[in-house]
Order: structure tokens, then sequence, then C-alpha cells
């Protein structure tokens, strides 16, 4: 049964109800920017809690991008500074790095937060002060119509989510049962599961069971026993990296041998650790490719391989670069009409914003444009599959030949 859709006007009213308690988050900012240190690029990055295996890809992304367009000048010879606050994993978490980087931090904008469900509860406050954001890992229905400062470069799962379930048909034309689980208790899984739920249907193949877990278990008997015993030809997961790698594994340890979809929120190598041997063979849906044969995409690579050597930058490191480029190149292109330090702050966020909707962009991740309302358009996706190495702890994710 198809849980319900999540209401992004729900969480909104709860974070504006915090931000009346909350001083320095208006528009009226009427001051000078202070760029004496550099130009202060905001990332709400979840830096502790299970949220961080996804925010330590960020900030491998957002360093590299920042030392990439630092070298080459920052904008008009002035650097740019990334203003790091700590996310958490939960929505309070995402309430005061916003809080911080607004009002404390007077950052020209802000990336993130890391989890979508935070993003409904701190985007409002950039909203309501007029400061825009770049999400570059938020994929629930509903982030860009928070507001028209907000836009993200991370597809939404109504675009990505579908492309996996169709490669593997096209492996496995005779698949006809299909189990789902879903993390209940987190905006992306919720709104994921109900992309993949409405494709299987479409497929015309049976959807034999939904099974509920939440992002904090780490037992799953219960569930997979009632699932195994539906005789899945196929399971899908839509959870994050520890409790969906856990899953994973207890699936494989109670005998399912069928294929797995999971969803963005396995999309990490962080995965690798925790279900090990038993992450080879996962499919999953990709918006970036490391092989991308494009100038900014191979001068990615190479410098997060010379940080992180033998490894491949994952989508989360390489969408975080484009959130990075997609300001940099809009306060260039603002620069050159209007010098920034001859404007107040309010007025730089608000004509930021207007440079970010209004661009295109040679990203990592391939060229990207936004819909006014601040929706990320791509051309192109993948669907990738792991393959773990002999050690069982390290792998890899390959590039499937059914990419569009």
């Amino acid at each position: 049964m198809p849980v319900a859709p999540v209401h992004p006007r729900r969480p909104l009213m709860v974070a504006l109800a915090t931000l009346l308690a909350a001083t320095g988050c208006t528009r009226g900012d009427s001051a000078k920017p202070d760029l004496s240190q550099g130009i202060p690029i905001g990332a709400a990055i979840a830096q502790t809690s299970n949220a961080s295996l996804f925010g330590q890809e960020q900030i491998a992304g957002l360093r590299a991008a920042e030392t990439y367009f630092n070298q080459r000048g920052g904008v008009a010879s002035t650097k740019l500074r990334t203003v790091f606050q700590d996310v958490a994993g939960d929505e309070q978490g995402a309430i005061n790095a916003f809080n911080q980087l607004i009002g404390g931090d007077r950052v020209v904008a802000i990336i993130g937060p890391t989890l979508s469900q935070q993003a409904f509860a701190a985007d409002p406050l950039a909203e309501r002060a007029g400061v825009p954001v770049v999400s570059a890992s938020n994929t629930a229905i509903g982030i860009p119509q928070i507001g028209q400062f907000i836009s993200r470069v991370s597809p939404p799962s109504t675009t990505l989510a579908p492309n996996s379930v169709e490669a593997i048909l096209r492996e496995n034309p005779r698949i006809r049962r299909v189990a789902v689980f879903f993390a209940q208790n987190d905006a992306t899984a919720r709104s994921e599961t109900e992309v993949f739920q409405k494709t299987v249907r479409d497929r015309g193949l049976d959807l034999v069971t939904v099974q509920r877990i939440q992002t904090t278990d780490t037992d799953f008997q219960t569930q997979v026993t009632a699932a195994l015993n539906s005789r899945p030809d196929l399971v899908i997961i839509s959870a994050l990296a520890v409790d969906g790698g856990n899953l994973v594994r207890q699936l494989r340890q109670l005998g399912y041998r069928g294929p797995i979809v999971a969803g963005n929120g396995l999309n990490t190598p962080n995965i690798f650790p925790v279900c090990q041997r038993d992450c080879d063979g996962l499919t999953i849906a990709q918006a970036y490719s490391p092989v991308l044969d494009t100038p900014i995409n191979r001068e990615f690579r190479q410098g997060y391989q010379q940080r992180n050597p033998g490894q491949e930058p994952p989508q989360l490191s390489a969408q975080a670069f484009a959130a990075f480029q997609v300001i940099t190149e809009s306060l260039q292109r603002l620069n050159r009409r209007t010098p920034l330090a001859q404007l107040s702050l309010s007025q730089l966020r608000q004509d930021l914003n207007k440079e970010i909707l209004a661009g295109t962009y040679d990203t990592p991740v391939g060229q990207i444009r936004f819909t006014p309302e601040g929706e990320v358009v791509q051309q192109q996706f993948y669907v990738a599959r792991v393959r773990m190495n002999p050690d069982g702890r390290s792998g890899r994710f390959t590039m499937l030949p059914t990419s569009r």
C-alpha cells in the first residue's frame, strides 16, 4: 500500500515557528558583506551521526571545489571560503546550522543540508532570510517547492528511481514478484518508495509485500522473514547507508539470493564496510559517472584521486562540487555586472539567487540548469552495480551499459 506523500508545507510551518524565535534571519541585512577573509559560502553538512557517512563525501567534494576555483582566481581575485556547520542527523541540527550560517557567519549562500528530512525543517529559514540554498543531496519530492530561494543539483527520486528497476527488468524479464522495504522515518525514503512502488505497478508486476523499517533499526529479522515468505523475485530498498546496508546483509544471511535494487540512500562506498561481501550485486541508479569524458569531470576526478589514491569519486562528492561550482560561477557573473563589495548582503543574496536560476553549468555531473522553481534539469543518468573486492570490505560501482 503506498505511503502518504511528503507534504512540504507541514514542516515549513514548524520551521517558521522556530524561525520567529531566532535572531538575524530576516532579509533586512543592509550592511555590506565582509569579504576581507574571502567570500563565505555556507556548507550545512552532516559531520556527526550516521548521516556523516554522506557528509564525508560531500566535504571531500566541497574541499576539491574550493581548491579548484581558488587556484583559478576565485571571484575577481577574491578567494572563496567554505564555512562548515554540522547538521548532525536530525532536523534540529540543521535548524541550528542554518541559523548560524545565516545570522552569525553571514554567508552569501548555503550548500546543504545533507538529508531531505533536514531540508524540510531548515530550508524555510533560508527562504525567510532571502539566502540562496543549493542542495547537493536532497532528492525527496517537494524540496524546490519550499520557496524561491531553494534549488538543488541532486535530481529528484522521480527521475532516478525508475532507472534501476528498468535495468533489472531488462536483465531479468521473468521477474514478477517484488518486495519493497523503506525507512518510514526518513523523508527521502518515504518519497522514493512511492516512486519505486508506482514503477512496479506500472510495469504490471506484483507488489507482494511492503515492509517498513526505521533508520535506527539494526535487527530486521521480522521484516525480512515476512518478505521472504512472500517469495519475491526482486527486493527494492529505500533507506540510508547504515540501516540499508545492514538490511542487505540480513537478507542474504537469511537466504535471499535474488537481485536487490537499492535507492539513493545506499549510493555511497560507505555501505561497503556495512554489508561487506553481501553488497556485491546491488543495483543503484546514479546521477554521476566518473568516466564522463568532459574537461571539468576529468579535472575533478584527477583532483579527487590525488587526495584519495586508487578511489573513484562518488556521486555525492561530484554533486557537492557541482553545487559549489554553481554558486561560484553565479558570483562571477554577478560581480562582472556589479562588484560584490558594493552590494548590501541582502541585495547580494537576492541577486545571486537570480543568477543561480538563470545559468547553465558544465559540471562533473554533466551540463545542468534550473527550472524557474529551482529544480535541476540534467540530461544523462546511469545505473551502477556494486562489485566487491576479494577483501570483502572494499568495492566499486561499475556502470551498466543501460545508461541514457
